[in-house]
């Protein structure tokens, strides 16, 4: 089969597409026939090594599978080949035309849904509805604010903070395409975050109060600075690979923080409890059974463009999910 594999970690051209053996299922596994594959941010601190965790190379990339049951192993029940289902993989494997994933893992794809709609959804639509839930504690009449509100979880927090009860839902990027997306998807006001006074118009947007709420999924100098744009009160809620990294507080910020009764909590989802996760997914894949949630993506592309996508995704030019096509 065809698979995108990495050798060594470092930049985008390590991703090398290659023939190599389809795998068989072991005691518990299915094996998917892949029809579309997701990219996350992770996908790309896993490939520069930064993640703890990573598997041994050589290894085949990609957490985010979907397609038809074409196999199962042994302990297998329940599930039959010809199935469309949707899995987030245990670290890696969804970059190739074949990959294998517990069944336990594996999410029905409703009729109505594609299989490019379905593969946005495993990372991100938990990570939205949850972040929303448990990590920022939403309350009604809230005021949230998405730096990143063209991307992949951005475009999801901005649809689900306004069905959870947010009375306003800001938006920001740095790309004019971003923000009109932002919009067209229910955010009643934008921010340039390519200005250096962005706190200062987050704060402009709420009538100088700042939002209740503020979601970081950047890390660095944007984590930082988004106490600036945060309310008396006000929950920063910091997720995503990218958080990890450069984000630090001085002795001014945590003054700040004391002073105006605010918190700094982290997000992830790997640490939630599985059932929790499989349902948050199926209510989020129920919500865009019905329409009333749209993932945004751009066009899908072929497997063999995964660096591209990479250097994209790190540069900030996509909208939404990078979707790949598979078959």
């Amino acid at each position: 089969m065809k698979a995108i594999l990495l050798r060594a970690f470092g930049a985008p051209e390590q991703l090398r597409l290659e023939d190599v053996p389809t795998p068989v299922p072991g005691d518990g596994e299915v094996r998917i026939r892949v029809h579309a594959a997701g990219l996350n941010f992770t996908d790309l601190a896993q490939r520069e090594g930064r993640l703890p965790g990573v598997p041994p190379l050589p290894f085949i990339p990609g957490l985010e599978a979907a397609g038809v049951v074409d196999a199962t192993g042994a302990s297998v029940h329940g599930v039959a080949p010809g199935a469309r289902v949707v899995a987030l993989l245990p670290g890696q494997g969804a970059f190739a035309e074949y990959a294998l994933a517990p069944a336990s893992a594996l999410i029905p794809i409703p009729d109505a849904v594609s299989f490019e709609q379905a593969v946005g959804l495993p990372a991100h639509g938990p990570t939205a509805l949850l972040g929303l839930r448990v990590g920022a504690r939403l309350q009604g009449g809230d005021t949230v604010f998405i730096p990143s509100a063209g991307g992949g979880v951005g475009t999801l927090l901005v649809q689900l903070a306004k069905k959870l009860g947010a009375s306003r839902v800001i938006g920001g990027a740095s790309h004019e395409a971003r923000r009109a997306l932002a919009h067209r998807l229910g955010a009643d006001a934008t921010v340039d975050t390519s200005r250096a006074d962005w706190p200062e118009r987050v704060r402009e947007a709420t009538g100088g109060r700042g939002a209740d709420v503020v979601f970081v999924s950047g890390g660095g100098e944007t984590g930082a600075r988004s106490l600036q744009a945060l309310a008396p009160r006000g929950r920063l809620v910091l997720f995503g690979a990218e958080s990890m990294f450069d984000t630090q507080l001085g002795r001014e910020q945590m003054a700040g923080l004391i002073a105006r009764n605010q918190s700094v909590s982290g997000f992830a989802t790997f640490t939630l409890p599985q059932e929790e996760l499989r349902a948050a997914l199926l209510e989020v894949l129920a919500l865009v059974q019905r329409g009333e949630l749209s993932v945004v993506m751009g066009a899908p592309r072929p497997l063999e463009a995964v660096a591209q996508a990479h250097r994209d995704m790190a540069a900030r030019k996509t909208e939404g999910k990078v979707v790949f096509r598979v078959a």
